[in-house]
């Protein structure tokens, strides 16, 4: 099969290897692609032709004078919230509008080591808060399928870039469903590692105990190959897991017989849209065929992750961003009386409507008299909504549902009403608060065409697993070989 510009990572290794292609070719058309659709879809932030040239020349050099890496010269995108030295990281902020990275995330590193060259930053909600991408201090990202629909947030940018051609896969980070949902909206494969997988090293901080690393691609043959460069320990980061490096495809080709699949009763009741609904069902057939049986279980605690998860976060997105007060980066304010003068100016002018509201959410929750009241019983919480998980992984292997209940929406549509926004992200909060791992499927259309993306929810560690059971469904199927006319 001949390379073409939706052709999958592991497609383009292998159009590499056998040299139909190479790595500085690869960049220039993505590149080329990147500036022709940006006026339509926003999608990147920080573009850099000559540093991804030098880097694909390299690839090429290392590829000609015998030297391997598993992605030696594949290109990747990767969203405004990695530090790469020398590249401009501005977090979709005013904040950082101008900052310029002064080192590289592990992550990026890693990626790097393994041959990956990059293509630019892409462009997300501010600070990652949101589930539309409409919060970016650069303008909205726009659905590559549907350019009134939003592609789903934060990582936005991330998953319109795949979705349109415009890289073949790329980073994004997931803190409360923001690799899963938009993933669900563009019609991509994206992953949620178990916490602690990937390296935070070098990822500017939301909320430290729900932000994760993970990869956007077409496949999850492909979202296995990008984990394995991914993850690993880095003793830059007190969270990051000492284990020993995983090769994440070794059970891509297991068989699904006798797969328990968990069906928790809570995904599937009110507020579920038909449409998704039938989806589901549809793909659920699909893995009854494959070898699978599904059982009913119960988490009867996941019905308070969105009000846990809207206490953690802003509390942790309160202390993090502490740090943004215009003294020792980041913008300051040009006009001001003295030093409190300046960093209320700072902040005031910096810091978006969405950040500002959870800034002053957190702070309130952390204050003196509202600490045991909110943020320790959210915590309490959180070991509740694990042991329910615990309790279901005695009857089955994975837990799935929908990602999301309902369909990319149109821009504007919850502007107005942040709860409605936040209840976006019901079914994909609980990996985040408990630390699983999760991911998101292509599984079809609701009555809308718009794309329904399945949810698989993995015990700890357990990222192998889930990605074989994806990758048997997508040999199956061909929901993720579709592309947007664009």
């Amino acid at each position: 099969m001949a390379w073409n510009t939706f052709s999958t990572v592991a497609e383009t290794v292998k159009a590499l290897d056998d040299k139909q292609v190479s790595a500085v070719e690869l960049a220039t058309h993505y590149l080329d692609r990147a500036d022709a659709l940006q006026p339509a879809l926003n999608a990147y932030v920080t573009l850099d032709r000559e540093k991804t040239l030098v880097e694909a020349a390299a690839a090429d050099a290392k590829r000609a004078a015998g030297e391997t890496a598993p992605l030696l010269g594949v290109p990747i995108a990767h969203k405004d919230i990695y530090l790469i030295e020398g590249w401009r990281t501005t977090c979709g902020s005013k904040m950082l509008e101008n900052f310029i990275a002064p080192y590289t995330s592990t992550v990026v590193k890693n990626m790097s080591d393994a041959g990956m060259v990059t293509l630019g930053k892409l462009n997300m909600d501010e600070f990652a808060m949101g589930s539309s991408n409409e919060t970016s201090y650069f303008g909205p990202v726009k659905n590559p399928w549907d350019v009134s629909r939003v592609p789903g947030g934060s990582s936005g940018g991330s998953a319109a870039s795949v979705a349109a051609g415009l890289a073949p896969a790329s980073t994004g980070t997931d803190t409360g469903g923001s690799i899963r949902q938009p993933a669900m909206f563009c019609n991509l494969t994206g992953l949620k590692p178990t916490y602690g997988v990937c390296s935070r090293f070098g990822i500017i901080a939301f909320a430290s105990s729900l932000d994760q690393a993970g990869p956007f691609a077409q496949t999850a043959e492909d979202c296995a190959l990008l984990l394995t460069a991914m993850a690993g320990f880095d003793a830059h980061d007190a969270t990051s897991l000492d284990r020993p490096k995983e090769n994440y495809s070794r059970d891509l080709s297991r068989p699904l017989n006798g797969l328990r699949i968990g069906l928790p009763k809570e995904f599937f009741g009110e507020g579920v849209a038909p449409g998704i609904a039938k989806a589901v069902d549809d793909a659920l057939t699909v893995y009854r065929k494959l070898g699978a049986i599904t059982v009913e279980v119960s988490l009867p605690n996941v019905k308070y992750s969105v009000p846990a998860y809207y206490v953690v976060a802003p509390a942790e997105a309160s202390s993090n961003l502490s740090r943004f007060d215009g003294v020792r980066y980041g913008h300051r304010a040009a006009q001001y009386s003295d030093l409190m003068d300046m960093y209320m100016r700072s902040r005031a002018e910096g810091f978006g409507a969405e950040v500002k509201r959870r800034i002053l959410i957190g702070a309130y929750v952390l204050s003196h008299g509202y600490y045991d009241a909110y943020y320790l019983q959210a915590g309490k919480l959180r070991r509740l909504i694990a042991e329910d998980f615990k309790r279901a992984y005695e009857v089955c292997d994975v837990v799935m549902g929908p990602t999301a209940p309902e369909t990319a929406f149109q821009f504007g549509a919850k502007s107005d009403d942040p709860v409605k926004m936040y209840l976006n992200d019901i079914f994909t909060i609980c990996a985040n608060l408990t630390g699983q791992p999760a991911m998101s499927h292509p599984c079809g259309v609701d009555e809308a065409g718009q794309h329904v993306g399945m949810q698989i929810i993995g015990n700890y560690l357990d990222e192998a697993r889930m990605l074989n059971v994806a990758h048997q469904y997508q040999l199956a199927t061909d929901w993720h070989r579709k592309h947007p006319s664009i």
